[in-house]
């Protein structure tokens, strides 16, 4: 099988429909399989997934038991593909299925291992893209990605480096972090980006502040290492603050004012240590990536 095209679902009863149908006009001329993960969709979600199982040969569904968030959704649809390229779509509709076929098209023609995607006009709220906009700045210094590559959801990767990425079993999965721990060999292809024609981004300052976290404390030593430069620096400045308080420069109200500056850097550094100290505790807790309530697996060739 040359593609498999794995979707998260949530919240996608009244998009999904049309998407596996268009998938399936577009992509007839190479051998292609759907996966389908509903990642706990409130609405009806579920129900239209099966069916859609039911009624396409190419088509599997695995039903999550609850809301375990759009990037566990995609490893675990990632870990039930068979395909040699793989291909991430929402359930928006907003990334046309038929520039898979630029990505696959650039992947064999480049030999990449990760082809992502990017665009002239994004159709995302303005809040999505200041968001996303905020989290490429910060994955470019941390991961060495290049500056001029966007990291869209709208990907593709290559079976062995989707193998190593499924050898990840922490509660925190973050898949551009994982490709770029296997893989530099990575380009991108201008696609088209349509608006939304169906219900509301689930895209939250909630969500947005849990990624930032996840990545900063699941991917990075960067906050300790600025503690610790910190607390280094403080150090110092403590020092000549004594020396220059017990030569009688300064009185006791500019010592007070140190130390209570040097507390909150403590108390910082005590928080920063304990986001790391939780996320080791559930990892090693075996906390799941995802826990799998139902599926459907069909096996076209």
């Amino acid at each position: 099988m040359l593609l498999s095209v794995v979707i998260p679902v949530y919240k996608g009863a009244q998009s999904i429909g049309s998407l596996v149908s268009k998938l399936h006009e577009t992509l007839q001329s190479v051998s292609f399989e759907v996966v389908l993960v509903n990642d706990g969709s409130p609405d009806n979600s579920e129900e239209v997934c099966a069916a859609l199982a039911l009624r396409y040969p190419r088509v599997s569904f695995i039903s999550l038991r609850r809301n375990f968030g759009e990037f566990n959704a995609v490893i675990c649809g990632l870990n039930h593909t068979k395909g040699y390229f793989a291909v991430i779509i929402d359930d928006d509709f907003q990334n046309p299925p038929s520039e898979i076929l630029k990505l696959l098209q650039k992947a064999q023609s480049d030999n990449l291992d990760v082809v992502y995607s990017y665009y002239e006009d994004k159709k995302h709220h303005y809040f999505r893209n200041i968001g996303s906009w905020l989290v490429n700045q910060m994955t470019t210094y941390l991961f060495g990605k290049p500056k001029d590559l966007y990291l869209s959801s709208f990907k593709l990767i290559k079976k062995e480096v989707v193998t190593e990425i499924c050898k990840y079993t922490g509660p925190y999965p973050y898949i551009d972090a994982l490709i770029f721990r296997v893989t530099k060999n990575v380009g991108r292809v201008l696609v088209e980006h349509h608006a939304r024609t169906e219900g509301q981004s689930s895209y939250t300052v909630q969500k947005l502040v849990a990624l930032f976290l996840s990545i900063l404390f699941g991917y990075s030593l960067l906050p300790v290492r600025i503690i610790l430069s910190t607390g280094l620096i403080t150090l110092g400045l403590s020092f000549i603050l004594l020396l220059i308080q017990l030569l009688g420069f300064i009185d006791c109200s500019a010592t007070f004012y140190a130390i209570s500056i040097l507390g909150s850097i403590q108390i910082t550094g005590l928080g920063i240590i304990g986001e790391y100290v939780a996320k080791g505790f559930l990892t090693q807790n075996n906390h799941p990536q995802f826990v799998i309530k139902s599926k459907h697996i069909n096996h076209a060739e």
